[in-house]
């Protein structure tokens, strides 16, 4: 493939925009740099050197392969090709074999990824993919001779099966090591542990050719002792037939190959999943039903069919990230928005924050307020799936409009072990369906009939539900009048009703005494920001009395804000659980908090005063670093009890004074509103991946999709990256990106062009489909503004106003914004 538009820092990989891939060329990142796979329910986590591991919705539950999580080395475990020829063996995927190669590369790209590599003229290609609505991973291995003579190759492709239950896979060995039960049968090896009592699910590896042997017991194919670095199978060059009863079973194909020179021959490898109705488990007498597995590897028997389904993948791909495209004079900015910001929205719906390479998949199921934000990156593309998502979060709502904190993705019930009173939660609900009706124009979601706990005979409408979340806000306030903060609001390490100090417990579901005392200012600020977002709801579906009681509500938290959370430079953080400020010049440590200043600047509080642009200035002279913004300064440099884990981190990192990613966006989109497009400008390129290519060894995380926490100033490695891909940040930085930046913004009357851009943009160019219409829209900037007033021209037509109304302008349409002063 042509190699496009790559920047000049190449030490570990390079963009090819041409063909939205990210080009990796070592096996040995700063991390191990990932991509994902799948996106119907069935995903695979896949490195840099094809490590990671497959799951079928659950990545607990129902988790195909196993993976050790920090591991020595790095990145131990995934789907192996073992190549061997003339006495030596390497991997085609760069590792685990550290045997150098000729050449290596791996191009993720969206929703598969490509490694190729060449040792001693024998060059392999392997192509990893989940094809869209299939249960299965598909491997293509292309090996070919490029010597003058006649060459022998043995190939040994690997995976070992996880026990399903991943916690459990790693943790109870008595019963674990005597459960391993496999069935080969023809070119398909089949891991059927735990299948003969009550499960009715089986996963299968197969291979389309004719097998020269097969391992299906771990230490037979490593041998005692040894990694999966120098297995023995492989050094012998011969694989032994192992049945694996108990111990770790795996799956591994030997395939021996002629080739001639020049010659290519190709082998496609499927790991598929399947479920049997529970009485069509079996064909006889412990032999498993294999017709599901036979039919799933048919698909994909030949190269032919292989090609097809990876056209449907990247034709779907296309087509998604055609529904919004930008070109601006900044390359980077069009990369970030255009490819791999959409692309990690993606990915963070589907996944929340359960299985990245920092999350285990074990600890945390779907997140409430989580995927709530996180549909704000994805309406546009998918937006029956972002409904599906909505309803099935506000069936696990609380009939008070409290919401369990997480929901598990199988049985999509609240998780009781964590619980709720995160007391952020609610009010995200309003921000997820508003955003979802302005880009769809569908108020039906708001008459769908929707349980209260999971419950089916207490239901009511999901607007109703909304109405919850909001009384919820009303009837929890304390002694200021401010919200109630619970167990901790969006920062779920501001613990002020735990008082913690046994080591032991958990700070999120650990809470002692009352809770009627420790007061949010940042769910203040969400209140008043998605609170007028519920009036203008109720004002539009024609509840103009629940609209008018619920702007007083609105309006007194409005003005609470102003007198109890004002700190005299910028907007307080908290109250806690004795009356005392947090977040406030008075306080020795912790003196300014960021979640604060971006929700009530966001909410509109203190333009008419003056308070929002202090309070900005305040983010600029104490939060701002060069790689991002603090979440608070200066530093907690001891625990304290009444505040909670946020004191347990070393100063620098995560919520202890590191660049918390998903917040920095709230100032960005300040900044926007109070149009500063330079330094709204300046706080997203700050973050942004595509941004940071000269900085890859310090940055260490992929340099295609954002991280969530970047270590701080006080920190002794600033600039440092961890936890990436599943964050909020994505869903944000795009938000603030389309929404504020370019000011492409759905209403609930249309389309609103309303941009805070650099002076130095003097035109930008942008294609937005929007509820079934396309707009090729021109912004341009003749004065070198960064906001002001626009003035629309619709296919030569002058419009008022800076809203394009879909009812008028339907199908596809040429737009001019230009941006005029405000006089």
């Amino acid at each position: 493939m042509p190699k496009e538009n790559t920047e000049n820092n190449e030490k570990f990989g390079y963009f090819d925009d041409l063909n939205y891939e990210y080009v990796i060329t070592t096996p040995y990142t700063p991390t191990p740099w990932i991509n994902y796979l799948g996106n119907d329910g069935f995903y695979g986590l896949i490195s840099n050197t094809a490590g990671g591991y497959c799951f079928d919705r659950d990545p607990k539950f129902r988790r195909l392969t196993r993976y050790r999580y920090n591991s020595v080395p790095l990145d131990n475990g995934g789907r192996y090709f073992y190549i061997g020829c003339n006495g030596e063996y390497w991997s085609a995927t760069g590792r685990p074999v550290n045997t150098e190669l000729d050449e290596y590369t791996c191009r993720h790209g969206m929703g598969y990824s490509r490694f190729n590599a060449s040792k001693n003229n024998i060059a392999t290609e392997v192509t990893s993919f989940i094809p869209l609505n299939t249960k299965a991973e598909v491997h293509r291995l292309i090996v070919t001779n490029n010597n003058d003579t006649e060459q022998s190759v043995d190939v040994f492709s690997f995976i070992e099966w996880c026990l399903w239950n991943a916690e459990d896979d790693g943790a109870n060995y008595q019963r674990n090591l005597s459960t391993g039960e496999v069935e080969v049968e023809d070119s398909t090896i089949y891991h059927k542990t735990e299948y003969r009592e009550r499960r009715n699910h089986y996963a299968f590896y197969s291979v389309n050719r004719e097998l020269d042997g097969f391992e299906t017991d771990r230490e037979s194919f490593l041998g005692p002792y040894r990694g999966f670095d120098r297995p023995l199978a492989v050094e012998k060059g011969q694989a032994s037939n192992s049945i694996a009863r108990g111990w770790s079973p795996i799956a591994s194909h030997h395939l021996k190959l002629q080739l001639a020179p020049g010659e290519s021959q190709s082998l496609v490898f499927t790991l598929g999943y399947c479920e049997v109705e529970p009485e069509q488990k079996w064909a006889a007498p412990n032999i498993i039903n294999k017709t599901p597995a036979q039919v799933l590897s048919a698909r994909f028997d030949c190269d032919e069919k292989v090609s097809a389904e990876l056209k449907k993948l990247n034709d779907y791909w296309h087509n998604l990230l055609g529904k919004f495209q930008v070109q601006t004079p900044d390359d980077k900015f069009n990369r970030a928005v255009n490819i791999w910001n959409q692309y990690q929205n993606m990915v963070t719906f589907n996944l929340s924050r359960s299985a990245s390479f920092y999350e285990s998949g074990i600890g945390r199921g779907m997140g409430f307020r989580d995927s709530n934000q996180d549909t704000i990156g994805f309406a546009h593309m998918v937006p029956e799936k972002v409904k599906e998502r909505i309803l099935d979060l506000s069936a696990t709502q609380k009939e008070d409009g409290s919401a369990y904190h997480q929901y598990q993705p199988l049985t999509k019930k609240g998780n009781a072990d964590i619980g709720g009173n995160f007391n952020d939660d609610p009010m995200w609900m309003v921000l997820s369906t508003a955003n979802y009706i302005k880009e769809t124009g569908d108020f039906s979601i708001l008459d769908e009939v929707v349980p209260f706990d999971s419950d089916p005979n207490n239901t009511a409408s999901h607007f109703t539900h909304l109405e919850r979340s909001f009384n919820h806000v009303v009837n929890n306030l304390g002694p200021h009048g401010l919200p109630l903060i619970g167990r901790a609001d969006w920062n779920d390490c501001l613990n002020l009703n735990c008082f913690s100090e046994n080591p032991n417990e958990s700070y999120q579901t650990t809470q002692r005494g009352a809770s009627d005392v420790a007061e949010s200012v940042m769910i203040a600020g969400q209140f008043v920001l998605y609170g007028q977002e519920f009036v203008d709801l109720c004002i539009n579906i024609g509840k103009a009395d629940l609209a008018k009681s619920c702007q007083s509500e609105v309006d007194k938290m409005r003005q609470t804000i102003k007198q109890h959370a004002w700190d005299g430079e910028w907007f307080l953080r908290a109250y806690d659980a004795n009356g005392d400020k947090i977040g406030s010049n008075d306080n020795a440590e912790g003196k300014i908090f960021i979640e604060s200043q971006g929700f009530c600047v966001m909410a509109g509080v203190g333009f008419d005063d003056g308070k929002a642009l202090q309070a900005m200035n305040s983010v600029e002279k104490h939060l701002s670093t060069d790689f991002g913004i603090m979440l608070n300064q200066p530093a907690f440099t001891g625990y304290n009890k009444y505040i909670g884990e946020i004191t347990s981190y070393p100063p620098g990192y995560k919520e202890n004074a590191g660049i918390f990613c998903h917040n920095n966006p709230w100032i960005t989109i300040s900044e926007a509103m109070l149009g500063r497009g330079e330094k709204a400008y300046e706080y997203y390129s700050k973050i942004t991946p595509a941004f940071l290519q000269d900085v890859h060894q310090l940055h260490k995380t992929e340099p295609y999709v954002y991280s969530q926490m970047i270590a701080g100033a006080d920190s002794a490695t600033p600039g440092e990256a961890k936890n990436s891909w599943l964050t909020g940040t994505a869903a944000w930085n795009y938000y603030a990106a389309t929404q504020y930046i370019l000011g492409i913004r759905p209403e609930y009357q249309g389309l609103r062009i309303d941009p805070c851009i650099l002076p130095s943009w003097d035109k930008v160019s942008v294609s937005r489909t929007f509820r079934g219409a396309t707009y090729k829209i021109e912004l341009r900037n003749p004065l070198g503004l960064s906001k002001g007033v626009i003035q629309l021209e619709i296919d030569g037509q002058k419009i008022a106003g800076d809203m394009i109304d879909p009812t008028v302008f339907a199908n596809q349409h040429n737009v001019i914004a230009t941006l005029c002063n405000k006089d």
